[in-house]
This record gives structure tokens, C-alpha cells and sequence, in this order.
């Protein structure tokens, strides 16, 4: 992961900076800095942070936002709040891709969670960053917050899916095998003449499948063999 930094200023639940050091851990960030904590450590803290906790002893505590910020590159500070000042604005998605094209530290910088952030703390900051929320219930809590830029951050560097099997795809040649077994067992069965325009049927059917695996293909090769099979030992068994 790039070194994106995430800056709590001046929160005022301890339970809400273990959840969002959860929150980055599951994303792969790990760069925590805290500005003027209300109560810090605290134990909630440590029972939020659950799988975290490594993330949360590496937390570094400043008495100002500027010194949390002072070595970065670009700051973004988050707000649900719209200024009539403020620096230019930018939907959490852009401001993820914008902080990735930068090779420096980045922050984003989340204010108190009943304040929010000031102007001068906003000000520090080169964008102001909101999240897309109905507007009847727009402030999300603190730790989902962070969650909602984390996840935006991993989705622009790594968009795997980690619990999907790669197997491996068929081949045209593949696939030419099992039109053609397919055609065997039509014909045999007297589903289909040797006339029939069935054949440009199965493969526009089999075109719109988007990556046919071979294992699949396997299997239904396997299926055709299994009735054919069945059905040849049908007609050859004795009266």
C-alpha cells in the first residue's frame, strides 16, 4: 500500500480510534496519527481495536494538526459539512485516485466527532473531501468514516478478489472439443440430424458465457460420455 496517513484531530471517544484502526488494518494501512486526544490510551480504545492493536500502539500523538501533516505531500480533510470557503472539493473517490498519484505520505484528516473539523484545521488541508450520504442523515460516525476512505484507497490499488478460485480458462481448442462432442451425442441420441442448424445455436449459446473455465468444459464432456455411454450399453445389452 502507498503511505497514506490517516489524522483523528481532537477525537473525543477512545472506542471510536480502535474501531478506526481496525478500519485501516482491514485496508492495509497503517499510518495512524491522533491530534490532541481527548483520552488516550484508554482501554476502549484497545477493545475496538480488535486484530488492530498493532496499528494502534504505532499511533503517534501530536499536539497540532500541522505537525501531524508537517512531512506530507497533500492533505485531504474530510467533512459532511459544506463551507462557503473552502479548498477546491472532491467526492471520496476522486480524492483517492488524486492521493495515489502522489509518491509522497498523504493524509486525510477526520475531524471531532461532534464538531467536526475547524476552519483553520480545514484550511491546513489542499481538498475537502465528502462522502455521498442522504442528505436527511449525512455524518457518519468516525471509524466508518475511515472505513468508507480506506476501502476507496484499496479499491484504486488492488481490485482482487481474494476468495475466488483462478482456474484456469478454456482454450478455443477447448472448446471446439466440446462442440464437437456435443454434436456426437445429438446426433447418436436423434436430438439432431446431421442437416440441423443446432450447431450455430449451442455456440452462440456458449458465446455468451464470458470466460468458460476448462474444468467446466471437463465436466460436461464428462456428462456427454456418461449418457452416451449409458445409452450404447442400453442398446447392446442382450434380450
Amino acid at each position: 500500500m502507498p503511505p497514506i496517513r490517516i489524522v483523528l484531530c481532537r477525537p473525543s471517544h477512545p472506542g471510536n480510534i480502535g474501531a478506526a484502526a481496525r478500519a485501516m488494518k482491514t485496508m492495509g494501512l497503517t499510518d495512524l496519527r491522533l491530534v490532541a486526544p481527548e483520552r488516550y490510551p484508554a482501554p476502549e480504545a484497545q477493545w475496538m481495536a480488535t486484530h488492530a492493536v498493532d496499528v494502534l500502539e504505532r499511533a503517534r500523538v501530536h499536539a497540532t494538526l500541522n505537525e501531524a501533516i508537517a512531512d506530507c505531500a497533500a492533505a485531504f480533510a474530510l467533512s459532511a459539512r459544506g463551507r462557503e470557503w473552502s479548498p477546491q472539493v472532491l467526492d471520496v473517490r476522486s480524492a483517492a485516485a488524486r492521493a495515489l498519484e502522489i509518491d509522497d505520505a498523504v493524509a486525510f484528516v477526520f475531524g471531532n466527532e461532534s464538531a467536526g473539523l475547524t476552519n483553520e484545521e480545514l484550511f491546513a488541508c489542499q481538498a475537502l473531501v465528502h462522502i455521498p450520504a442522504d442528505p436527511q442523515s449525512s455524518s457518519l460516525n468516525l471509524a466508518q468514516a475511515v472505513q468508507v476512505v480506506a476501502y476507496e484507497v484499496r479499491m484504486h490499488v488492488d481490485v482482487a478478489m481474494p476468495f475466488a478460485r483462478v482456474e484456469k480458462r478454456a482454450t478455443v481448442e477447448d472448446l471446439e472439443g466440446l462442440y464437437a462432442h456435443l454434436e456426437q451425442a445429438a446426433v447418436a441420441s436423434g436430438f439432431m440430424t446431421p442437416q440441423s442448424r443446432l450447431r450455430e445455436r449451442w455456440r452462440r449459446l456458449f458465446s455468451r458465457v464470458p470466460a468458460l473455465e476448462r474444468e467446466e468444459v471437463n465436466i460436461l464432456r464428462g456428462l456427454l460420455k456418461a449418457l452416451m455411454t449409458g445409452k450404447n450399453a442400453r442398446n447392446e445389452r442382450p434380450e
